[in-house]
């Protein structure tokens, strides 16, 4: 009489299913990794990515093809670009939102880069309308699981094939050449909510005024999510510093965080040094 036992397992399935998930794997890091990337540096090519990454030419055009599918980059002939939703063509010679996307550019995809990093998973964040705010959300890391609070209609749109994302957007009056709400519903819509970390842009800010815009419905609703803001964060490049507009947000003294450029002079950021703020320039 003979007796066998199993001394492990021989189900080729098995076997089978585990390598495939183990690629699976890999490729979802490949894939986080180029929209990083791409995030970091505004563009990418294939021949830099097939470097850093240490795959093939064929992998990486097909990690791209798998990107641009889920509607998260453009492919470009070498490469890959960050896609700029088609709502903006009209606006292409528009002398508000759009003429600002051009100036301090880099400057200030910089700063959104290095204001996404500060937040942390399954956090609620708010952001005021603006063109370096609107960085800050194309850096947002994949997976975090975050709640975005905005009233600015560009942003949600932006937002809308992040299926990692919640977005809660304000009611209110559309001003539409900065696609953003305003007026006592958008202020009420807020009454309700706690935020983790507020971005703030601002078209000026002076340590003895604070962030300031010109325009004061704007300023009014930017000021109620700074109330509801347990941390905040102001995003502006050195164009801004010694700028007082007609409208105050808040006064320095509410700013945790103030994120700038390498252009912007110590003298410039030594006042709000002195408040205590944390001073990052990128």
């Amino acid at each position: 009489m003979s007796s066998s036992r199993n001394t492990g397992n021989t189900n080729p399935l098995v076997t089978d299913d585990n390598a495939q998930a183990a690629r699976g794997n890999k490729q979802e890091s490949r894939l986080t990794a180029i929209l990083g990337m791409l995030q970091q540096a505004g563009t990418v090519s294939v021949e830099d990515l097939r470097t850093s990454l240490d795959v093939s030419v064929v992998t990486i055009r097909r990690d791209l093809g798998i990107l641009e599918e889920r509607g998260l980059l453009r492919r470009t002939h070498g490469g890959a670009e960050p896609i700029e939703p088609l709502f903006y063509e009209p606006f292409r010679n528009d002398r508000s939102f759009q003429a600002q996307v051009s100036r301090c550019a880099a400057e200030k995809r910089r700063i959104g880069r290095a204001a996404a990093a500060l937040i942390k998973p399954g956090e609620t964040i708010a952001l005021t309308p603006g063109t370096t705010t609107t960085e800050v959300i194309r850096g947002i890391p994949h997976n975090h699981n975050i709640t975005v609070v905005t009233n600015t209609v560009n942003i949600a749109m932006e937002l809308s094939k992040r299926k990692d994302i919640s977005v809660f957007v304000t009611g209110g009056y559309l001003r539409g050449d900065w696609f953003s709400l305003i007026g006592p519903t958008a202020m009420h819509a807020l009454d309700q909510l706690v935020v983790n970390v507020l971005f703030i842009g601002a078209d000026g800010i002076d340590a003895a005024w604070g962030a300031t815009c010109f325009n004061n419905d704007e300023a009014a609703l930017n000021g109620t999510m700074v109330k509801h803001a347990q941390r905040k964060v102001a995003v502006v490049d050195h164009s801004k510093f010694g700028v007082v507009a007609g409208w105050r947000i808040c006064p320095s003294s509410d700013l945790n965080v103030l994120i700038t450029d390498t252009a912007a002079t110590d003298e410039a950021i030594a006042p709000f040094q002195k408040l205590g703020i944390e001073i990052l320039r990128v």
